[in-house]
């Protein structure tokens, strides 16, 4: 049974170790564990800010969408769209700024849309399409933003360990040369050079394996905003187009009285 002191005693013997197997590295070594750690600090800064920011677009999306599905009229939720920090906010603003040049009233009049203020106004299919293709670019670009620097997390995940298997075959293939020129071999003289390039492997993999969770979780948060954002680009269509159904059947109402 471990007790406290002897995970003390183990810990302290572990960094020790580490200390030990560095000291007795060449240069390529050491210039392979520096290079690695430099890329686990990188991929550790960008797994918090994406991480941070994936977070907060979820939630602020969910809040979006809630409000966005209590209106009757999507055109009515207006400014409030600016105080929302999610990507869906983004799309709705581009189809809404296209809906208001159709419409040709001012940004603050479309927020009493549906009243006898602001009528429900007809739209053709040209028009109607030509909102969906602005709201599909806004959400590719919103794509394009939530995968900045995601690349360098699967670099990392996918080079670090043969930096480290390229750092230890350097090192064994150095330790065991020597010992053929010198034409002896004993343990004693052949474990610090093993030790030393065995450390690159290690560190290798300890900036592989966080990277690796940290994209595969990053890259599941993009799937589902970019699926929340589909979502929305239909969910708006479809209310635009049951506006102009009603806004047709009054028409002929009017027209037949």
């Amino acid at each position: 049974m471990f007790t406290a002191s002897s995970i003390l005693i183990a810990s302290g013997g572990s960094a020790a170790a580490m200390q030990y197997a560095f000291q007795h590295t060449d240069a390529m070594g050491k210039l392979i564990v520096f290079v690695l750690m430099i890329g686990s600090i990188a991929t550790w800064t960008i797994m918090l800010e994406k991480g941070i920011g994936l977070y907060k677009a979820m939630k602020a999306s969910e809040e979006f969408i809630t409000m966005f599905r209590e209106k009757r009229f999507p055109q009515t939720i207006g400014k409030k769209a600016a105080q929302n920090i999610s990507p869906l906010a983004r799309v709705y603003e581009s189809g809404l700024e296209k809906l208001v040049t159709y419409y040709n009233i001012s940004p603050e009049r479309v927020e009493m849309y549906g009243t006898a203020h602001c009528p429900v106004q007809a739209l053709t299919t040209a028009e109607m399409e030509s909102v969906r293709t602005t709201m599909e670019r806004v959400v590719s670009d919103q794509i394009l933003r939530l995968e900045d620097r995601i690349g360098m997390l699967g670099t990392a995940v996918s080079l670090s360990p043969f930096l480290g298997l390229f750092g230890t075959v350097w090192g064994i293939t150095l330790s065991f040369t020597s010992f053929a020129q010198l034409g002896r071999a004993d343990m004693g003289g052949l474990a610090p050079g093993i030790s030393g390039a065995l450390l690159t492997t290690i560190v290798g993999l300890v900036v592989a394996i966080p990277s690796l969770a940290g994209y595969n979780l990053t890259t599941v948060g993009i799937r589902k905003i970019t699926v929340y954002m589909d979502n929305f680009v239909e969910e708006f269509m479809a209310k635009l187009k049951l506006e102009q159904f009603e806004a047709e059947e009054a028409v002929r109402e009017n027209e037949n009285k």
